[in-house]
């Protein structure tokens, strides 16, 4: 086993946060919500969505059962509800196809509609104790700076990145591969973050590349941040909130008061009723959440 599993898991043991979709009696189904809201989302603002959304949807035929708004409602200001479609057409092919469980396999996993390759390997790892390659983007930090001794890794994940990360799964043999994952994705979520990281609290501080060439700065392409003020991701929310709030459709008189450049509106709206996460009344005089 490699030198970082001992001080890694022991970390974890005494520093792992009590989040609803960890431990014994965390659900399938719970981490399965959990993976899908935590994408670019942090852990404190999804834990109360997750919280609300099992005690109505404690099961995937409840959710299944319901109309595709009453998801996009009830994922509230997550951002990038598209996950909330997608998260109900799982629900649904989990009733059609699997009984209403979610599936054990890493490719069921992956053939359900918005999961790829993370999102198959973190169910099957966090919920069945599987033994796979879960590459998020605090996991990678922490390779890139513990391992290749720089601050960043690259934009998307690489071949190296992921053979590297395989290389580090513990063997076979163990049962401690799940944990292994999700205690270096703690590490990085913790201690070794993007801004500020705390190398005097890291248990593997002695081993890492990047502090002991003195913390170099990064020197890739330049990293892209989150705009939002001004942007279509801003206007498209407004008018989500707007829906979500209201009790029925929303005329159109009262969408126009959502943003002041008219040709962003209309280029949003558009984009909503594309993406099925609105709908428009005859003559778009209304619109409403997906039935």
């Amino acid at each position: 086993m490699s030198d970082l599993h001992g001080p890694v898991l022991r970390w974890y043991d005494a520093h792992a946060r009590e989040l609803p979709w960890r431990g014994p009696a965390a659900s399938a189904w719970s981490v399965m919500v959990s993976e899908f809201m935590l994408q670019q989302t942090p852990v404190a603002r999804v834990l109360p969505v997750h919280e609300a959304w099992l005690a109505r949807w404690p099961h995937p035929a409840a959710l299944a059962c319901e109309p595709t708004g009453e998801a996009v409602r009830m994922w509230g200001r997550l951002g990038y509800p598209r996950r909330a479609l997608r998260l109900h057409a799982a629900a649904t092919m989990l009733v059609a196809e699997h009984d209403g469980e979610v599936p054990t396999t890493y490719a069921a996993l992956l053939a359900l509609p918005g999961i790829g390759d993370y999102t198959a390997s973190a169910i099957a790892s966090f919920a069945f104790g599987q033994r796979h390659v879960v590459l998020d983007t605090n996991v990678r930090r922490v390779f890139a700076r513990a391992l290749s001794g720089v601050e960043f890794p690259p934009t998307a994940p690489t071949r190296a990145e992921r053979e590297l990360a395989t290389e580090l799964l513990p063997p076979e043999a163990t049962d401690i591969a799940a944990t292994w994952a999700v205690a270096v994705m703690e590490l990085g979520a913790l201690v070794c973050t993007a801004r500020d990281p705390r190398c005097g609290s890291c248990p593997i501080a002695d081993q890492c590349a990047w502090l002991a060439a003195g913390r170099p700065p990064y020197a890739g392409p330049p990293r892209r941040g989150q705009a939002w003020d001004g942007t279509d991701r801003q206007c498209r929310g407004r008018i989500m909130a707007m829906l979500r709030e209201a009790p029925g459709p929303v005329h159109h008189t009262r969408i126009d008061t959502a943003w002041p450049d008219r040709t962003q509106l209309d280029r949003c709206l558009e984009g909503l009723l594309s993406d099925g996460l609105l709908e428009a009344g005859p003559e778009q005089a209304t619109y409403s959440l997906p039935g």
